[in-house]
């Protein structure tokens, strides 16, 4: 047994003091969901001998067919609750007369009025100081199929839903160990959204952990049913654009990430899954990495890299040698360039910015439009515009090469957020190029650098393995993905209690 670390104690927050005051009464209830007509009732005599209990609940929530079943009919007709001492009859309810799998017994109002709302029946006896609550909310769900977003060639095809407890179970077929832990927190005032923190005991680190809960339980908003509204509140900074914090719709990566180290988090109505800590390294893996060979995973990943650099530089580089340093073109390409551009009135970085602008707006017209024509007027609007552009001489066609190159050679990206930053930064990178040339551009970058250099995810460096004194070697596995049997130990900057991969 290892020593257990005193934790300091949380705060109380201010949406775990209760809303509601009083005395938990029929009465009372009836007062709270009074214009609510969802809200319902249902008087019934205990066993035919005349002691009236009424079951309040809100009806959509609840399955008609296991209060019905599980709860109305044992209270009317089961002999064994007909007893004169009314007492007798409130402790045998409790304590299993009914068939339903979950009851509670409770006392407090707040209590009693979340139960409902979460889709729990309320049985008020008589005499008594509260009521029995049972769980009985209803399944109704989307069925579970392959991840819309990420594409599955090797590998398990059920991705999550909106359903939390749907979703924590797909973890737990692909983790079947009782190491895994799920700790569960209410965030938002009027939402009550369920979140769980997902990670292994003795290979998360607890420290990892800590964080985790502490910053949940210090979410403070009225309603949590947007990503952004945990993402923001989850991240070490804000002022970024780049993704501190990688999510998956795909529960074998998710499980795979708690299984390197990493600590989950689930939320109830978000069929995504987040990691923490985030890293470069892991925005530019890809799922596919371990189901593919090695020798055809590194070259993979090593084009991944280079078409990363490609959309971020292209642009920039193109501006920089059109407009200062013409020597570092072909003779013939230079030609080529002057010629095409003869009759173009704009500016190089001005041709360049238009097709960039142009581009992010078709893009965001496909994804705006419902998906059965988004894609068709994204390809239809590009190819129409760029030749219109040309043929128009508003763009000349070299731009419009270089452009739509850096353009599809962004989604090669696995985490599109982390492509969404760097199309940020090559606008920037374009600007400066148009000053400059080359040295605006190498200022630009070590800009980027020392921008990347300065972030932290959970004390995490965020360039790690590429930083935070790992080692060269360490650097170059993130790009060659070595055969699994030689990678014997989980990565060091995640500060895994355990580091040891089981053989």
């Amino acid at each position: 047994m290892g020593k257990s670390s005193q934790k300091e104690p949380v705060p109380p927050h201010p949406r775990r003091e209760p809303r509601f005051s009083g005395a938990l009464t029929l009465g009372r209830m009836e007062e709270i969901f009074r214009d609510c007509a969802d809200f319902a009732t249902r008087t019934v005599e205990i066993g035919g001998q005349g002691t009236p209990v009424t079951l309040c609940f809100l009806t959509g929530m609840v399955k008609i067919e296991r209060v019905s079943e599980y709860l109305l009919r044992p209270i009317a007709q089961d002999e064994a609750l007909e007893e004169p001492d009314r007492r007798a009859v409130y402790r045998r309810m409790a304590e299993g007369a009914l068939y339903n799998l979950i009851a509670e017994e409770r006392t407090n109002l707040d209590t009693a009025v979340n139960d409902l709302v979460a889709g729990w029946c309320l049985l008020f006896f008589p005499g008594e100081p509260g009521c029995l609550s049972f769980f009985a909310a209803t399944e109704d769900k989307r069925s579970i199929g392959p991840p819309e977003s990420e594409t599955v060639l090797k590998g398990a095809r059920d991705g999550f839903v909106e359903s939390l407890r749907t979703n924590t179970s797909l973890v737990r077929r692909h983790l079947k160990a009782p190491e895994l832990k799920i700790k569960e927190q209410i965030v938002g005032r009027q939402s009550l959204t369920m979140v769980d923190v997902l990670y292994l005991d003795g290979i998360a680190n607890p420290d990892t952990v800590r964080e985790v809960e502490e910053r949940l339980a210090s979410i403070d908003i009225d309603a949590a049913l947007a990503s952004g509204n945990l993402e923001e509140y989850l991240v070490d900074r804000t002022l970024t654009p780049f993704p501190l914090v990688l999510y998956t719709e795909r529960p074998d990566r998710f499980c795979g990430g708690l299984a390197e180290g990493r600590v989950g988090l689930l939320a109830d109505g978000l069929p995504l899954g987040y990691l923490m800590p985030g890293t470069v390294g892991s925005f530019l893996r890809a799922g596919q990495d371990k189901s593919n060979n090695w020798v055809l995973a590194t070259m993979l990943t090593f084009l991944r890299f280079l078409c990363v650099m490609g959309s971020l530089l292209l642009p920039a580089l193109y501006i920089a040698m059109v407009t200062f340093h013409q020597e570092m073109l072909p003779t013939r390409l230079a030609l080529s360039i002057i010629a095409a551009k003869r009759d173009v009135p704009f500016q190089t970085v001005i041709e360049v910015l238009i097709l960039l602008v142009a581009f992010e707006i078709l893009q965001e017209a496909g994804l705006r439009l419902p998906q059965s024509i988004g894609q068709t007027v994204s390809i239809i609007g590009g190819l129409v515009v760029g030749q219109a552009a040309v043929e128009a001489k508003i763009v000349s066609p070299a731009v419009l090469i270089a452009v739509a190159v850096a353009g599809i050679a962004g989604y090669t990206m696995p985490s599109q957020e982390m492509a969404a930053a760097l199309r940020l930064w090559r606008f920037l990178l374009a600007l400066l190029a148009s000053a400059a040339g080359l040295f605006g551009v190498a200022g630009g970058l070590a800009a980027l650098v020392y921008h990347l250099a300065g972030i932290e995810s959970y004390g995490v460096p965020y360039l790690a393995p590429f930083a935070g004194g790992l080692g060269l070697a360490r650097a170059g596995r993130a790009v060659v993905r070595l055969p699994l049997s030689w990678v014997k130990l989980r990565d060091r900057f995640l500060k895994t209690p355990n580091r040891r991969k089981q053989r």
